[in-house]
Parts: C-alpha cells; structure tokens; sequence
C-alpha cells in the first residue's frame, strides 16, 4: 500500500533536494569542528556555516549575519528568549493558542513571580491586535506570539501587534514554527525583535537545528541560558558579549546546519511559491470536508479565508472517536496524520475542541490533488 504524508507540520517530509546527500558527504568526507580547529578544511567549512547564517539573515530581513544564531529548535530558542529575559517583576503577554513550547517555560517562571497573560484568540483562532494593546501594563517587559497556530493554521497579525509594541518599548517576539519558510517574514517591517525559527518544517532541512534571529539592542539585555566554550576569546572565563558567541557555546550540529544550508539553496525562489501550493491543496481540502457530514473543522473552514490561515487543518470527527479516525486512515489507506492536542491545550480550548482533540492534516510542496483527493474519499468511507 502507498502512503500519504500529512503530517508536515510536526515534521516535513520529504526533505529538500540534496539535504541528506550533503550531510552524508560532510560525514563521511570530513565533519570537522569550526571557531576550533586551524586548518584549512575546518576554515572551509566554517564559510559555509557563515554563508546559511547570511541566507538566514536575507530570508527574514536581519540587520545582520551575527544576528543569526543556532540552537536545536525553536524549543530552544523560545527558552532562550525567556529564561534570558524576564525577571521576577516582568509582565509577558502571549496569545491564547501557544504550543506548550511557550507555555511550559512560562509556567515555570511565573513560579517565581514573573506574570503571564494571555490575550484571548477568537473560536476560529484569530487575534485581534487591540486586545494585545489592552492587556499591557507598566511592568509589561515582551509580548511573544505564535505566528501561525501548530493546531488550526491561523495566521495572527503580526505585523500589527509588532507596531504595537515598538510605540509602547515592549520587546516583541514571534514563533515562527508554522511559517519560517512558507510565510515571508521581514523583521524590520514588522518590527519583530526575537525570531524563533525551525530548520525541519517549513524550511524543508534536518531535524536538530533551528535558532533564532535577535536584534542587537535585546541581545544586550539577554543573558546567555548556557554558558561555555565558543572557539573566541579563549583566554577569558567570561562569556563572550558579542552575537553570535554569546549564545552558541559549545559544539554546534554542523551536519545539521550544513543540511539547512542546502534547503535554504533550495528556497532560493522564496515562500511565495511553497505558500501557492500549499494554499491550493488546502482549498481543495477544506470544500471536500465541507460536503462530509461529521467533519468538523477547527479554525477557519471557509476555503475564501485562505489568507488568513496555512496549510496546517485539524478536523474534529465527534462523536467518532478522532485517534480511531486517525488509525483506520493510516491501516486501511496508508494516510499519516497528527491525532490529538498537538502539544497546544490551550489552543484547543480557545477553539472548542479540548479534550478531545483533533485530527491534523497538513500539507507541504510535495503533496498532490490526487493525495487530497484520495484522503477525502478515505474519510468518507471511514465514517460511513
């Protein structure tokens, strides 16, 4: 039995052309250390790390190339924002559909006086930036958001909560987990200041490396979550102030960031044309699950709000069991997909479907109409 993969939300598959051929070769042919080694090979190598760094920088309008700076993921990087920020004292607003990469952090630091509040989404997920502007107060330090829901693909406007923040000196930063590499991004117009984004999903490389993009003035107020050696200033026991040292201590995943390195030569012709895609398989999606009587989708469902969402959709079969839903489409039509909270309760009581969950779909270059199509007529078959 073929298989169908829509689950590029948690993951993409497949990887970019030639991702995994160039991390094998930097295997098997030399994975040397960079910033440490003074030969030839490792200097060459490390020209191209500095060369996914400047791809990096001109993907999300970074002032820049220092600005980038590596981690495992946006897990990471989020932690890194927040633990290296706040205080006891601070204020954070995030929104109410955060993936609990936002979430866990911030309940551990609200454990020892930081204050979180949450700015209400509407039942399809929409944000509307003046309830952001409501909730800040004097002690408010950032505002974090998601850029696109993990659960129902709702994009939230920010660009606008950005400009909120910039005239109120509130630090912004954004999620990019849903939208690096399918969404542009310009940090300078939407006056992002922190920009947490993954190599696996959107931008089509490895798993293990993401990172995220700081702008200078909020490097300087944010202290380092791990402390080490950086291959600089080796004759000092202090962490290096300058980007991106100050927060890359230790050795870095370089096969993984030679991997990213090739999927960002692969974007080359920009988000534009992995969002065009997406978008049509998603209309086709969303009119499909329309004529099915128990698909319920979450978030946005009308194919003419395509510019508001991507092409992340999560269903809710109730009263059918949804992880029974979920099983029957991988066993009898080969279809994998996400069943469950997707690591977002909060999300999904905003939009209706907690405790129960859903069942997410979601779609990237690769896929077909012809996958759609089949998808939909399993789901048929299955709750007949």
């Amino acid at each position: 039995m073929d298989t169908i993969y829509f689950d590029n939300a948690a993951t993409s598959f497949p990887k970019a052309p030639g991702v995994g051929r160039a991390m094998a070769e930097l295997i098997e042919n030399g994975a040397f250390n960079i910033s440490r080694g003074g030969y030839e090979r490792s200097y060459e190598l490390l020209g191209q790390v500095l060369d996914a760094r400047e791809r990096l920088k001109r993907l999300f309008s970074a002032p820049k190339e220092a600005c980038v700076c590596f981690t495992g993921g946006v897990t990471a990087s989020v932690n890194q924002f927040l633990k290296g920020l706040l205080v006891p004292g601070d204020h954070i607003i995030v929104s109410s559909v955060e993936h609990n990469a936002v979430m866990r952090p911030l309940r551990t630091l609200a454990q020892s006086g930081v204050e979180v509040s949450a700015a209400p989404c509407a039942p399809d997920g929409t944000l509307e930036p003046e309830t952001v502007r409501a909730l800040l107060r004097k002690n408010t330090r950032a505002v974090l958001c998601t850029h696109a829901s993990n659960v129902c693909g709702t994009v939230l406007p920010i660009g606008e909560i950005g400009a909120i923040c910039r005239e109120r000196g509130v630090w912004f930063a954004v999620d990019a987990a849903q939208t690096a590499g399918v969404l542009p991004i310009d940090m300078a117009g939407m006056c992002i200041d922190f920009l947490a984004f993954p190599g696996h999903k959107g931008l089509r490389g490895p798993q293990g490396v993401g990172g995220f993009v700081v702008l200078p003035l909020l490097a300087k107020a944010m202290r380092p979550v791990i402390e080490g050696g950086t291959g600089s200033r080796s004759d000092s026991e202090e962490q290096p102030e300058f980007l991106p040292d100050k927060f890359e201590s230790g050795t870095l995943p370089i096969p993984a960031i030679i991997g990213l390195r090739q999927a960002l030569l692969a974007l080359e012709n920009g988000p534009e044309m992995v969002l065009e895609k997406e978008m049509a398989l998603t209309s086709q999606f969303l009119e499909g699950l329309s004529e099915i009587p128990g698909a319920k989708v979450a978030g946005i469902s009308d194919p003419a709000q395509l510019s508001q969402r991507l092409g992340v959709v999560s269903v809710d079969f109730s009263p059918a069991d949804n992880a029974a839903v979920a099983y029957a489409l991988e066993q009898e039509a080969g279809i994998m997909t996400r069943v469950g909270l997707h690591c977002a309760p909060r999300a999904h009581q905003t939009l209706g479907t907690f405790p129960q969950g859903t069942v997410r779909f979601s779609f990237s270059p690769e896929n077909t109409a012809d996958e759609v199509a089949l998808c939909l007529s399993a789901i048929r078959t299955i709750l007949k």
